[in-house]
């Protein structure tokens, strides 16, 4: 059984890539390596797997997957610059594929009565990243 639960942070981020110089960032990145950057309505789908339980008629108590994901990702994430106001992004690019990736590993293993099973984020309305964990 599978279930999800949608979650919502705005964040900014910048590529840019020290070793090269700003023209070549600039062609490389074009307006996402601005100096300030650029920030975005991230929508977060967490789903999660586990058996149903015949008491509760669930797989997870919905109000301790949002705790859990507000406490590890959103409270983390929310209204930050990507690349300056934390070092999770420190050697890598914050693209939403990172992002995701990063995420997945915040959460894998912290959720409760669950298993993380795919995590989708949205940077746009067109444009997301899904990760399994593999």
């Amino acid at each position: 059984m599978l279930i999800t639960r949608r979650f919502r942070f705005s964040a900014a981020h910048r590529y840019y890539d020290e070793s090269l110089s700003p023209e070549e960032n600039r062609r490389l990145f074009a307006k996402c390596a601005g100096a300030h950057g650029h920030g975005h309505n991230y929508v977060l789908d967490v789903t999660v797997s586990g058996p149903l339980d015949p008491r509760t008629g669930m797989i997870v108590n919905l109000k301790d997957l949002k705790a859990s994901v507000n406490d590890l990702v959103i409270e983390r994430y929310d209204f930050k610059h990507l690349n300056f106001d934390l070092d999770d992004f420190k050697g890598t690019q914050p693209t939403c594929e990172q992002i995701v990736v990063t995420i997945w590993k915040l959460l894998d293993g912290k959720l409760p009565g669950c298993e993380l099973a795919r995590l989708r984020l949205y940077e746009s309305d067109d444009l997301f990243a899904e990760y399994e964990g593999r």
